[in-house]
């Protein structure tokens, strides 16, 4: 059962993953994401960007029901809402 990625509540996660051994780490990500997105185009659309170096993990536009999908996925350790942070100069 694949959740609808173009939904309006759907926001940006971040998804921390366990590192893959013999894949490259992009293909996982689509891999995972298509686990719960159903198809590999709604997988590419959803991906917002893929860390390879200082975390392993993407970052995707998320549904809540979406979001609780993935968190159930093998390797998938978290699902964190993205949120930017503002620099108060004093």
């Amino acid at each position: 059962m694949a959740a609808d990625s173009s939904s309006s509540d759907a926001q940006v996660h971040i998804v921390y993953v366990e590192k893959p051994e013999a894949q490259d780490p992009e293909a996982f990500h689509v891999q995972t994401l298509t686990s719960v997105l159903g198809s590999e185009d709604a997988a590419k659309k959803a991906l917002v960007y893929s860390y390879k170096h200082a975390a392993s993990g993407f970052s995707a536009k998320l549904t809540p029901d979406q979001v609780s999908a993935l968190s159930k996925q093998p390797g998938v350790l978290q699902v964190v809402p993205s949120r930017t942070l503002r620099l108060h100069s004093g």
